[in-house]
């Protein structure tokens, strides 16, 4: 299933995407399970299913407003430095462990929606990623048993103020300016998008492609990152992580290349979608 959160007629709900509609289950189902993230704690997804089985949209894509596929996850957990070309033209040395940081809700928003680059930055550079919603939490998860733990991936931005991050050695500050990353269209379910390891990933900058991808490429695989992240903090139902981006980043480019006001970035991903933003000023 392509399960999306939006608002219509500025009411937040959530169904299933059906060629260009959407099945509105929010409508029926909203008093038990107000958002996606309440079903996905219920474990609710094979009702959600069944609800969906056999009707015909109730909406358009184009008549709501799109969600992050969560609007409002516990935790949002992104991964540094995840391809091997990546770390080399970022000129990183190799890690025993991977890098990560947090990005707050407020940083990230849905598809067709304006990315916002801040009057004190001039280096919002674009970083395309898969990302894996939790289905099931849990802490200790052992690598063996990580897949049953994902509900399904996303397309994600990781927008990054590049002169913020190198202010000091902790990159969170250039990660979180509001309004900065991207989280969408939708989220598909892990039985639709099949084995992950064949994902690619394509970001396009003004409709050229900046950087390919897949998944199979990364230095820890999902596995690994979801038994080391659930060592450290027990993950939830909702939470998201977003497993690192490709080379061919703008900083990385001679000479680089930011993102500008008038500008279009895209993240697509085989069998998820395809997210989409125009950039504006503050």
């Amino acid at each position: 299933m392509k399960l999306i959160s939006f608002e219509v007629a500025g009411q937040p709900s959530y169904g299933v995407v059906e060629g260009g509609g959407i099945i509105d289950l929010g409508r029926e189902l909203g008093t038990r399970w107000p958002s996606l993230r309440h079903v996905l704690a219920a474990e609710g997804l094979a009702e959600l299913g069944r609800a969906a089985q056999g009707r015909s949209a109730d909406h358009s894509l184009g008549d709501v407003t799109f969600l992050p596929p969560i609007p409002n996850p516990a935790k949002i957990i992104c991964v540094g430095m995840n391809y091997e070309p990546h770390r080399i033209e970022m000129g990183r040395d190799k890690d025993t462990y991977p890098t990560l940081f947090s990005r707050f809700t407020d940083c990230l928003v849905a598809h067709g929606q304006p990315i916002v680059r801040p009057r004190v930055s001039e280096k919002l550079d674009y970083e395309g990623e898969v990302a894996l919603v939790i289905g099931r939490g849990g802490r200790y998860i052992a690598e063996a048993h990580a897949f049953d733990h994902i509900a399904g991936y996303a397309c994600f931005l990781d927008g990054s103020l590049r002169d913020y991050q190198a202010h000091t050695g902790q990159v969170i500050a250039g990660k979180n300016f509001p309004r900065t990353g991207g989280f969408g269209p939708w989220m598909v379910t892990a039985d639709e998008a099949g084995d992950p390891a064949a994902l690619e990933l394509t970001t396009r900058l003004n409709g050229e492609v900046m950087q390919k991808g897949r998944i199979d490429q990364l230095i820890y695989p999902i596995p690994e990152l979801i038994a080391y992240i659930s060592q450290w903090t027990e993950l939830a139902p909702g939470d998201v992580i977003s497993t690192g981006t490709p080379s061919g980043v703008g900083l990385a480019r001679t000479p680089p290349v930011f993102m500008r006001a008038g500008d279009t970035i895209e993240v697509e991903i085989s069998r998820i979608g395809t997210l989409r933003h125009s950039i504006i000023d503050e």
